[in-house]
């Protein structure tokens, strides 16, 4: 396995940390089009296509879309029918989960200012919320617990979650997080059917959880029919390290998310040349001895880099232009470094603070901001799953002292009929 090498005090370095940071701008032309039509079929045939491509995709033949639900007995058995330390790992990390969101439930709230208008924000959940969860080889319950449980303390009605042959962890984590519905389908067909509806399903309205490529494509060409939480890339660590971290974490943090998939970034930036040569052997004898090795070397030699800064201070200012989804501060005083810090999707603070924790039962969500969109956007919380309603009431006083006001901005842009609406209430 060959490792990335770069130093801050190359001249090459500018040159060498774009081609690091290099993504692919958009999807292929191929994965588009085809979900562009399989969304147009389920959009025009309900239930029919979505059946028809259940049997193609999802190896799941039935002749009505209720026989690919889960029975609700059979969801809300499921955490029994699981061993007893997963339930109860399951049971501790969705309890952390739901302690830590609902400290972000927001209020509605209202007050009356001197001109004596009524103004305020409503503050309401979504009614209804589609999770979408992959299936086959792989089983996330982490991610059913994170998607689902803010939905929930948001006050979300009704949580539908589309799986291809769910596992029975995941179903058990379903249940735990207070999912309702669980159909046993995936894929660009499955989302469809959650933004326009079928004759069977009704239409959500907001979906979340990762999917492969087809899914993501399919979730961005919905996105204004119905909302979504984010288009994910692939999985990000980035590491500041003194030197001072036993170097076997150091690797094996890296490794924690380069096993996700071959495209996967991990990089680890620090002051100390020969802890960054350290962590490299420890990641070459490791990497024999790990289950997922051929996609963490696929992604080690891919997107990784082991990378010499003159200082830490250089080291966060270069963390913000990269904006990483998990940034983890392997130093003897995190808290000093903290305030220089902007972008990241998570920032895990001290050597014992291991990004794997963050990803199953810390508490804060993991679903979280990929591709540098940390640099404006946020991790999924309970405020993705409320909506907010501007309210104003005018008193027939403030309606002519206001209204003056609205008649003079109306006139100068030229909108005639806003200038008479407001003037009618104090002519």
């Amino acid at each position: 396995m060959k490792l990335r090498r770069l130093d801050t005090a190359s001249p090459r370095f500018e040159a060498d940390l774009a081609e690091l940071l290099r993504r692919d701008a958009g999807q292929e032309s191929g994965v588009q089009d085809a979900v562009r039509r399989i969304l147009a079929d389920v959009r025009a045939r309900g239930d029919r296509a979505v059946l028809e491509y259940a049997a193609r995709f999802d190896g799941a033949s039935a002749a009505a879309l209720s026989a690919l639900q889960v029975p609700a007995a059979e969801l809300e058995a499921a955490p029994g029918r699981v061993p007893a330390p997963e339930r109860e790992a399951l049971q501790a990390a969705a309890a952390r989960i739901r302690s830590f969101h609902e400290r972000q439930l927001q209020q509605s709230w209202e007050y009356r200012d001197e001109q004596g208008v009524k103004l305020g924000q409503r503050v309401t959940p979504l009614e209804r919320v589609g999770l979408y969860v992959p299936g086959g080889k792989a089983a996330y319950p982490s991610s059913v617990l994170m998607n689902a449980i803010p939905a929930r303390v948001a006050g979300v009605r009704e949580l539908v979650m589309v799986c291809p042959r769910p596992a029975p962890l995941v179903l058990a984590a379903a249940a735990l997080a207070g999912v309702e519905r669980v159909i046993g389908i995936g894929g660009a067909h499955a989302i469809g059917a959650l933004a326009y509806g079928t004759e069977s399903l009704a239409r959500v309205d907001k979906i979340v959880g990762p999917g492969n490529a087809y899914v993501a494509e399919a979730k961005r060409q919905v996105f204004g029919e119905v909302g979504i939480d984010m288009i994910a890339g692939p999985s990000e660590i980035l590491v500041i390290c003194d030197g001072r971290t036993p170097a076997k974490w150091v690797a094996l943090d890296l490794f924690s998310q380069a096993e996700h998939d071959e495209s996967a970034q991990a990089i680890l930036l620090s002051p100390d040349g020969a802890h960054l040569d350290e962590v490299a052997r420890e990641m070459q004898a490791a990497l024999p001895g790990m289950a997922r090795r051929a996609v963490i070397a696929a992604a080690l030699e891919g997107r990784a880099a082991l990378v010499r800064t003159r200082n830490l201070e250089e080291a966060c200012a270069l963390a913000n232009r990269i904006a990483p989804e998990h940034l983890e501060l392997s130093v003897e005083d995190p808290e000093a470094l903290l305030p220089r810090l902007r972008n990241a999707g998570a920032i895990f603070l001290g050597r014992w603070s291991s990004e794997a924790i963050g990803d199953y039962c810390a508490g804060p969500n993991h679903v979280l901001p990929t591709a540098g969109s940390a640099r404006f956007s946020s991790p999924l919380g309970v405020y993705d799953f409320q909506k907010r309603t501007s309210l104003v009431g005018v008193s027939p006083e403030a309606a002519a002292r206001l209204g003056r006001i609205a008649v003079t901005l109306a006139e100068g842009e030229g909108l005639t009929a806003h200038a008479r609406s407001a003037a009618a209430r104090f002519e």
